[in-house]
Formats: C-alpha cells, sequence, structure tokens
C-alpha cells in the first residue's frame, strides 16, 4: 500500500512496481482498515482458487452425529461422493471408533458439537491427545447448529480444522473436505 497526496500522477508506476493500492493523505484509521481488509481478501481468494483439491471419492469418514436421522440424511450425502461413512451417535463413541481403529483408517472426522455423554469439543481434544500418528493430523470438522464467532473459536481451539453450520451444505462440504485431505 503506497501512500501519497496525489496518487494519480504515480498510479502507473507503481502498479508496474507491485503495488497493490493507494491510500489519500491525510490516513484515517477506518480507510487503512477498509484498505487492508480488501487486500487481505482478495488474497485470500487467491490462495482458495491456488489450493490443490483432493479426489474424495472412495475415502473414510467417521461420522458422529447424536440424531440418527441427521445422520442417515449426512450419510446419504456423502454418498454421493462414494465417500464411506460410519456413524456413532456419541462422543465417547467417536473418541473409542477413532482409537481402537487401525492408524490411517479414516481420512477425516465430521463432528457434532452437542452429543450425549461426551461433547465433540471433549472428543475431538481426546482424539488430538491421543498417542498415535494420525491423531495429530487427521481432518475434524465441525457440524453443528452452533455458528456464533465463540462457537467457531471452541472448535478451533479443541483442535479442529473447520467449522459447518447446520444445515451443512454439500458443495460447502465438499469442498472443505477436498482442501483438508
Amino acid at each position: 500500500i503506497m501512500t501519497t497526496y496525489n496518487w494519480f500522477e504515480i498510479m502507473e508506476d507503481a502498479l508496474s512496481a507491485g503495488v497493490n493500492a493507494f491510500l489519500g493523505k491525510p490516513l484515517f484509521a477506518g480507510s487503512i482498515k477498509e484498505e487492508l481488509g480488501k487486500i487481505l481478501s482478495e488474497r485470500s481468494r487467491e490462495k482458495a482458487r491456488s489450493v490443490r483439491r483432493t479426489d474424495i471419492k472412495g475415502r473414510r469418514v467417521l461420522l458422529a452425529e447424536d440424531m440418527e436421522i441427521n445422520g442417515q440424511i449426512m450419510k446419504q450425502v456423502l454418498g454421493l461422493k462414494s465417500i464411506q461413512s460410519e456413524l456413532v451417535t456419541r462422543g465417547d463413541e467417536a473418541a473409542d471408533k477413532f482409537k481402537n481403529s487401525e492408524e490411517g483408517y479414516y481420512d477425516a472426522i465430521l463432528m457434532d458439537i452437542r452429543m450425549p455423554g461426551m461433547n465433540g469439543l471433549e472428543a475431538a481434544k481426546a482424539i488430538r491427545g491421543m498417542d498415535r500418528a494420525d491423531a495429530k493430523t487427521i481432518p475434524i470438522i465441525a457440524l453443528t447448529a452452533n455458528a456464533f464467532d465463540e462457537d467457531i473459536r471452541l472448535s478451533l481451539e479443541a483442535g479442529m480444522n473447520a467449522h459447518l453450520s447446520k444445515p451443512v451444505e454439500p458443495d460447502a462440504l465438499f469442498e472443505t473436505l477436498e482442501r483438508l485431505l
């Protein structure tokens, strides 16, 4: 970002030199914040476009969802991309199933937050704390109706890699899986 009183005179040279934006003087906090937001947003979009997507067909997912009907619907959605899924209805079952599986057996975990026994946040922490290599690297994605910033923060602090709000849009789910796998 270049600051100047009159950027029209230098705009062409500055752009060819790599300047992304101009801020006129005098500088104001609001205009600096707005310009930084635009640049960071554009860089995020560029990065998202350049990320290589992984083929998710045939992958194996552990699905933790306490509502049986929601779990069955999610299994059908995953089936659209030929993703194999195993459903558990409690957080402690998800942690146990992962713990008792062969290392690398699951490619990702889809985790509801509100579940009986052990909630999804506790289950994610338990999985991340396990003494096996894939426990630190397996993508864990929160699937929850809790969509406030605080909920997202708690999910990430628990060791989850992404947070998707219910009802989950299939395209968003598939894009997230492609990006994380």
